[in-house]
């Protein structure tokens, strides 16, 4: 039985964070970071049964075109998705009542839908992108057994071509599903890979007031190149997202929005209209 202490729940019984019982959830869910941004998924809806929120964790749950579907802010950063990801998957997989997991395994079908810049030229503002890996540059997934899992191959050519210091951590890298990936991606996208780090500022190469450990990072990460795996864009949950799906069992597929474009200094002249088009895009693809 699983002790009190690590599985939280409200009085109410539902989950500590994110304030859910099982019956509250679909099993294709839509990861958003912005709590704002699900009422614009689920303004699109037929109609809306339930919403809740704690903090930045923000549920809606209703019906697209006859499909049952949750819209979810996980917040940001990887430390969000440990606590998400974790707790979505207690909802299907463990008995809350006798606090044991269940014989039987249910899989969910995650996609998140976030906004990200890009790294190359040849990706520009107002594309879409579909991570096909992510590297973590965060740590947060070593707290787990992941050998099984990762990518060791392209992790090793990441650590040797950007000369990183390990004292920061060894990065991971992890595939996305292809499951997911199979339904979703059409010649309207990019295939990315996708660099997660575990912070907005230092981690992503900005400097304000404090110097930052290897000024030339971002220009190595451009440069990188493995068998013509080149990183596409950089943002903060999708390598935690996909390490996490994987070692649960659940099928998940990051859909970046491209904003921005580092290489040539452009950015979108109506990054709302992208975004808007990718939730169109990923909800009729979800329906089919």
């Amino acid at each position: 039985m699983i002790k009190n202490s690590e599985l939280i729940l409200n009085p109410d019984g539902s989950l500590y964070h994110i304030n859910l019982k099982p019956e509250n959830i679909a099993h294709d869910i839509i990861f958003v970071g912005d709590q704002e941004r699900v009422a614009k998924i689920t303004s699109r809806f037929d109609s809306v049964e339930f919403t809740t929120q704690k903090r930045e964790f923000k549920t809606q749950t209703g019906s697209y075109k006859g499909k049952r579907i949750t819209v979810i802010s996980t917040g940001i950063g990887p430390d969000n998705i440990d606590i998400v990801l974790n707790e979505l998957d207690a909802l299907v997989n463990i008995d809350l009542e006798t606090r044991k997991p269940k014989e039987t395994h249910t899989a969910l079908n995650i996609v998140r839908i976030g906004t990200s810049g890009s790294l190359q030229k040849d990706i520009p503002v107002d594309a879409f992108v579909m991570s096909e890996y992510a590297i973590g540059l965060d740590n947060m997934l070593r707290s787990y057994l992941i050998d099984t899992i990762s990518e060791s191959a392209i992790e090793e050519a990441f650590i040797a071509q950007t000369n990183w210091d390990l004292k920061k951590g060894r990065p991971y890298v992890i595939k996305c599903s292809d499951t997911l990936a199979n339904t979703i991606f059409s010649s309207k996208m990019h295939k990315g890979f996708t660099g997660t780090a575990g912070g907005f500022y230092g981690p992503q190469g900005r400097v304000l007031r404090l110097a930052i450990q290897d000024p030339e990072l971002n220009t190595k990460m451009d440069n990188f190149n493995f068998n013509g795996t080149r990183m596409t864009n950089l943002e903060m949950e999708t390598a935690a997202i996909y390490g996490l799906g994987k070692l649960l069992g659940h099928h998940c597929l990051s859909l970046n929005a491209i904003i921005a474009n580092r290489a040539t200094g452009d950015f979108s002249q109506n990054p709302y209209e992208v975004v808007e088009n990718l939730i169109d895009y990923t909800l009729e693809r979800l329906i089919q």
